[in-house]
C-alpha cells in the first residue's frame, strides 16, 4: 500500500485529526481508492459540495506546514458560544431574585439523604436539591429540575454508568440538620461540616474543628439553571450557527452555571484535556490576565494541536484538584455536555481584598443536571483516592502493556511487519507491541483484513509471539456504509445507529467515506459490538492480538468542529449535545469487554482510546493524541501525562518522537530518554514522517536509544508493582513532585520533573543544544544519581551539566527499588530472571520498597495469586516480608525467581561480607556498578548472589 502516499513510507491510517484527516480523504482514504482491488468499490462518490472544502484542504496540504497546521477558528471560542457568552458578563450577585431553599422542605429521606426545594419566583419548575455522603469525606450535590408538577417533552439527561455501581449502597445516613438564622448545619464526618445557607443558597464545606472553609459553592451567586421549556416563545430563536453549520437546540436553552471557590489552595489542577507548559491551571479572567478562553471540555479530533492552550482535546474529565500548604481539595461535575471552565485571578470580582488562599472558579456547561462531588482531604493523595472511590480504578495491565510498543501509520504488509520485528533484534533493542492502524483492513472496513498485503494474519501474529510479542490492530466507530458489509447491514436491520435529528441514520464523513456510527449509550448495542471481537466474528485475529480505539470522540470529518452534530438522537431520546463527552467512553467500555468476552474473562484486556471521561481508567490506557516533532511539544507532555494522572488516567503517555513532522534526531533521543519514563511508551508516526524506527539515525543515537528502552525494561518490576498500586488506590504511576511533598512549595508548579512513584525523580532536556539544566530536588534527605549512584543534597536546586547519555534521573534516599538487569527481547522472555534490589540510604541508614509480582495475563491476582514483599533496609539488615492480605481466595502463585545482586547506596565501603538467614549463608560484598550499562564504573558496595527467593521470607545481614 505504500503507492497510495507517493515515497517509501507506510500508507495512511487513523486517529489524525480535522485538516489532515480530511486531506487524507482525498489523498487516499476517504474518496475512492485507486491503488488495489479493495480500495472502497461499493462506495458511492461523495456528492459535490463535500469534495470542495476536501479539495481546498489538499491545496493547504501542499503548503508550508504552518499553513496547515490547527487554526482556533475551527472551533468555537466562548464568544461563539451562547451559553459560555451569557455566563461570562454576570458578575457576582447580579442575578435578579437569586434561587433561594425553602426552609420549610429540608428533610431527610429514608436512603439517608437530604432534600430539599429551591424556588425562584420566574421559574416555571422549582429545583430539587438533594445532598448525601460517602466515606471518609466526600459530599454529593445533586440539583434537577423537579418535574412532579409540570413535565416537559423531554427530561435532562443524567450521565449513567460511569459511577461505580455501589455509589448508592455505600451512601452514609445524614443526621438532622441543625437550622438557624437561615442556615442549616449537618455533619459529612466527624471532623467535616456542611453548612447551607438558604436565602440566597450558598453550600459550604468547611473543617468542624476549626470552622475553616475548604469548598464553596455558589459564594458568589452566579449559579443558574436554564429551565427546560415545552416550547419555543413567540419571537425567540434558539438556532445557533458557526462557521457554515447551523445548530436548530429544539429543546432550547438548557445550560447550567455555578462557582466554585478552593479555599486554602495555593493552585489548582486537572480539567484534561489541553495542551499546556503548565502544570497548575493559570488563571483565565481577572486582573493581570490578559483576554483569555476559559478552559474547554469538548471532545475534538484536533489537528496539529496547539501546544499551549485552554482549548479542548480528545478527551475531557470535568474535575479539578486544589492544593496548599493548608489544605488539598477536589471538585468532580458528573456531565457529558460541553463544558467551560474559568480560573478567576484574584480582585475578578472587584472586591478590594480577597482572602488569602482562595481560588475561585466558574463553571459552564451546555445541558446536564448538576451531579457534584466535594472532596476533601489532608493531603493530595486522599482526594485523588476519594475520586476513584466513585469513578473507578484503574485497569490492572498485563505485564507486556507496560513494556515498549512500536507504531506507525502505517507498516504496510507482512513482510513490513517482519523487517521491523526483526530490526529490534538485529539491533539489540527489546520491544513488546507491534500496532497496524487502519491500512491493514480491507477498505477501512474494520474487523477486516487487506488480503493483498496481510494474506496470513493469524501466521504473522503467531510469528511475533513465539517472541513473546504481541501485536495491535486498530478499530474505530465509524461503519462504512456499504451494503455488501455485513458490520453495516447488520447495524443497519437492528436500528443500531445513532439518529440525525429527523430519525435516520446519521450519514456522516470518516476515513471509509459515508459512515454511520454505533449507538454506544445503549447497553444492548454495546453487548452487540463486544461480541464482533470473538475469535468467530473477527476473523484473523489471535490470543495475542489486542486493540486500539481512535476517532472515538466521535470524529466526523464534515460535521461541526469536526464531530457528530449536537441535535443527533441517542438511545433514551438523548441529544448528542447531552453525552457528546462521553460518547468514546462508552465505545472504549465495549471494545474492552469484547476483549475480555473473548478470553472468558480470564485475560486481562488491553485497549488504546483517544477519547476519554470519567470513569474511562476502568477500560485501558489513553495517549494524548497527535502531538508533533518539537521541542515544546516535548515539554508539554509532563504537564499532560500528569495533569491525566491526577484525574484517574495513570496508563497514559504522548507519542515518542512526535506524531507530526520529522523530528531533528536530537529530538527523537531526547523524547526516547523522558518517554521511557511515561507509563504508557510508545513510539509512533504520521504516515508523511520519515521511517524513524530506533536504529535509523546512525550507530551513537541507536546506542542511546537501545540504553533508554533498556532502562525502562530493567525498571519494569518497580513500574509494574507501581501500576498494582494504582488498580488499588487510583495514585498514578507517574507524579507531580508536590504529591510526595505536599509541604514543598517549591513544588508546585515545577511541571519540568516529575516523579515516578515515591522512589525516582526525573527531569527532561527540553531545549535544543542544552548545556546545562538546573533540576529542584525536594525534601530533606539526598538523592543518587540513577546511572552512577553520585549523591545530591535534598532541598536545593543543583546546576548540572547536560549530557548526551541519559537525562537527569535519581533515586530518593529511604526507597528501594527492584530491577530486573538482563536484556531480552521482550517482556516476556524476563519471566524467569533474577531481580536486583538498588537500596538507597537515608541519613538514618534506612530505607523500604515494595515489589509485586503475578503471573502478568490473568485476573488471578484477584483470588491471591500473587506475591507482594515488602522489603526494609535498618540496622544494617535488608528483611523481605510477605504483606499479601491472605483472605482474597485460594489461588496462589509462586516463582522460582531469585534476587542476584543488592547494591547498597550510601553504604560505607568497609563492608566485605554479608549473612543470608535462615541458612547463614556467607556471600560477598563486593564495589560494583550502579548499572549494566557499557563503562560504568564500580561505584556501589554490592551484595552478590545472595540467591534467595522473592517468594520467601528472609534476612540479609551486613557483617
Amino acid at each position: 500500500m505504500a503507492g497510495r502516499v507517493g515515497d517509501s513510507s507506510p500508507a495512511p491510517s487513523g486517529h489524525h485529526s480535522s485538516q489532515a484527516s480530511r486531506t487524507h480523504a482525498v489523498r487516499g482514504s476517504s474518496v475512492p481508492d485507486p491503488p488495489g482491488p479493495h480500495a472502497a468499490a461499493a462506495m458511492d462518490p461523495p456528492p459535490r459540495w463535500r469534495l470542495i472544502p476536501l479539495l481546498l484542504l489538499l491545496l493547504l496540504s501542499s503548503s508550508s506546514p504552518a499553513a496547515r497546521a490547527w487554526k482556533k477558528d475551527e472551533f468555537r471560542s466562548c464568544n461563539q458560544t451562547p451559553f459560555c457568552k451569557r455566563a461570562r458578563t454576570r458578575g457576582p450577585h447580579s442575578l435578579d431574585a437569586p434561587l433561594s431553599l425553602d426552609a420549610g422542605s429540608l428533610f431527610v429521606s429514608p436512603d439517608g439523604s437530604l432534600t430539599a426545594v429551591l424556588s425562584h419566583p420566574s421559574r416555571l419548575r422549582p429545583l430539587l436539591l438533594r445532598l448525601s455522603a460517602l466515606p471518609p469525606h466526600v459530599l454529593r450535590l445533586q440539583i434537577d429540575e423537579d418535574y412532579s408538577a409540570n413535565t416537559p417533552p423531554h427530561r435532562r439527561f443524567q450521565v449513567p454508568d460511569v459511577l461505580l455501581p455501589d455509589v448508592e449502597a455505600r451512601t452514609l445516613h445524614l443526621s438532622e440538620p441543625k437550622t438557624a438564622g437561615g442556615v442549616s448545619t449537618l455533619a459529612l464526618s466527624s471532623d467535616v461540616d456542611v453548612v447551607v445557607k438558604h436565602d440566597p443558597f450558598e453550600l459550604t464545606v468547611r473543617r468542624a474543628s476549626s470552622g475553616d472553609s475548604v469548598l464553596s459553592f455558589n459564594s458568589h451567586g452566579l449559579f443558574d439553571f436554564e429551565p427546560l421549556q415545552e416550547s419555543k416563545p413567540e419571537g425567540e430563536t434558539w438556532e445557533e450557527h458557526f462557521r457554515s453549520h447551523t445548530d436548530k437546540r429544539p429543546r432550547g436553552p438548557q445550560s447550567i452555571t455555578f462557582d466554585v471557590s478552593f479555599h486554602g489552595a495555593d493552585f489548582v489542577y486537572g480539567l484534561p484535556e489541553h495542551g499546556s507548559t503548565s502544570l497548575s491551571l493559570l488563571p483565565t479572567r481577572g486582573p493581570g490576565v490578559e483576554e483569555s478562553e476559559p478552559y474547554r471540555l469538548f471532545n475534538l479530533d484536533v489537528f496539529e494541536y496547539l501546544h499551549d492552550s485552554p482549548f479542548g482535546l480528545y478527551g475531557s474529565i470535568p474535575f479539578m484538584i486544589a492544593h496548599g500548604d493548608s489544605a488539598s481539595s477536589g471538585f468532580f461535575w458528573l456531565n457529558a455536555a460541553e463544558m467551560q471552565i474559568d480560573v478567576l485571578a484574584p480582585g475578578w470580582d472587584g472586591a478590594a481584598s480577597t482572602e488569602n488562599g482562595r481560588i475561585d472558579t466558574l463553571w459552564m456547561a451546555e445541558a446536564g443536571v448538576v451531579d457534584a462531588f466535594f472532596f476533601v482531604g489532608s493531603e493530595p493523595k486522599d482526594v485523588i483516592k476519594q475520586y476513584i472511590s466513585v469513578t473507578g480504578t484503574p485497569l490492572m495491565p498485563q505485564q507486556f502493556a507496560v513494556a515498549y510498543h512500536q507504531c506507525r501509520w502505517n507498516y504496510r504488509d507482512e513482510e513490513d511487519v517482519a523487517g521491523v520485528d526483526s530490526g529490534f533484534d538485529e539491533h539489540d533493542i527489546p520491544y513488546d507491541v507491534l500496532w497496524l492502524d487502519i491500512e491493514h483492513t480491507d477498505g477501512k472496513r474494520y474487523f477486516t483484513w487487506d488480503h493483498s498485503a496481510f494474506p496470513n494474519p493469524e501466521e504473522m501474529q503467531r510469528k511475533i509471539a513465539d517472541k513473546g510479542r504481541k501485536m495491535v490492530t486498530i478499530v474505530d466507530p465509524h461503519i462504512k456504509r456499504d451494503s455488501s458489509f455485513h458490520l453495516h447491514e447488520e447495524a443497519t436491520s437492528k436500528g443500531y445507529y445513532v439518529k440525525d435529528a429527523s430519525g435516520k441514520d446519521f450519514d456522516g464523513w470518516c476515513w471509509p467515506g459515508a459512515s454511520s456510527y454505533p449507538d454506544m449509550l445503549n447497553p444492548e448495542i454495546r453487548e452487540w459490538w463486544a461480541d464482533k471481537f470473538s475469535y468467530e466474528n473477527y476473523k484473523g485475529s489471535t490470543p495475542t492480538l489486542y486493540i486500539w480505539n481512535d476517532m472515538n470522540e466521535p470524529s466526523v470529518f464534515n460535521g461541526p468542529e469536526v464531530t457528530m452534530p449536537r441535535d443527533a438522537i441517542h438511545y433514551g431520546d438523548v441529544e448528542h449535545r447531552e453525552l457528546h463527552n462521553a460518547y468514546g467512553y462508552y465505545f472504549h467500555m465495549a471494545t474492552e469487554d469484547g476483549l475480555l468476552k473473548r478470553g472468558e474473562r480470564k485475560d486481562r484486556p488491553f485497549v488504546l482510546s483517544r477519547a476519554f471521561f470519567a470513569g474511562s481508567q476502568r477500560y485501558g490506557a489513553v495517549w494524548t493524541g497527535d502531538n508533533s516533532a518539537d521541542w515544546d511539544h516535548l515539554k508539554s507532555s509532563i504537564p499532560m501525562v500528569l495533569t491525566l494522572g491526577l484525574t484517574g488516567m495513570s496508563f497514559s503517555g504522548a507519542d515518542i518522537g512526535g506524531f507530526f513532522g520529522n523530528p531533528e534526531p536530537d529530538l527523537l533521543v531526547r523524547w526516547y530518554q523522558v518517554g521511557a519514563f511515561y507509563p504508557f511508551f510508545r513510539g509512533h508516526a504520521h504516515h508523511d514522517t520519515k521511517r524513524r524506527e530506533p536504529w535509523l539515525f546512525g550507530e551513537r543515537r541507536t546506542a542511546l536509544i537501545r540504553e533508554a528502552i533498556h532502562m525502562r525494561y530493567s525498571l519494569l518490576p518497580y513500574y509494574y508493582t507501581l501500576f498494582r498500586e494504582a488498580s488499588l488506590t487510583g495514585v498514578p504511576i507517574m507524579r507531580p513532585l508536590w504529591l510526595e511533598f505536599p509541604d514543598d512549595k517549591e513544588t508546585y508548579n515545577n511541571g519540568e520533573a516529575f516523579m515516578v512513584g515515591p522512589s525516582l525523580l526525573a527531569q527532561g532536556i527540553y531545549e535544543e543544544g542544552q548545556k546545562s539544566v538546573s533540576v529542584y530536588l525536594p525534601g530533606k534527605e539526598l538523592w543518587y544519581d540513577l546511572r552512577n549512584g553520585s549523591p545530591y543534597k535534598g532541598g536545593v536546586s543543583h546546576k548540572l551539566e547536560v549530557t548526551e547519555d541519559s537525562i537527569p534521573s535519581f533515586q530518593r534516599a529511604g526507597t528501594i527499588m527492584p530491577r530486573k538487569d538482563r536484556f531480552r527481547r521482550s517482556s516476556t522472555q524476563m519471566v524467569n530472571d533474577p531481580y536486583t534490589l538498588v537500596i538507597a540510604l537515608n541519613s538514618s541508614s534506612a530505607a523500604e520498597g515494595e515489589l509485586y509480582v503475578d503471573d502478568g495475563k490473568s485476573y488471578g491476582f484477584e483470588q491471591g495469586a500473587f506475591i507482594h514483599r515488602h522489603f526494609v533496609f535498618a540496622d544494617n539488615k535488608l528483611t523481605s516480608t510477605n504483606i499479601a492480605p491472605d483472605n482474597l481466595g485460594n489461588k496462589k502463585f509462586s516463582t522460582d525467581c531469585v534476587i542476584e545482586r543488592v547494591i547498597i547506596l550510601g553504604l560505607s565501603s568497609a563492608a566485605k561480607k554479608a549473612i543470608v538467614e535462615p541458612g547463614n549463608q556467607e556471600v560477598g560484598i563486593e564495589m560494583g556498578p550502579i548499572s549494566l550499562r557499557r563503562g560504568s564504573s564500580s561505584v556501589a558496595p554490592t551484595v552478590r548472589k545472595p540467591n534467595v527467593r522473592v517468594v520467601d521470607d528472609w534476612i540479609i545481614r551486613i557483617a
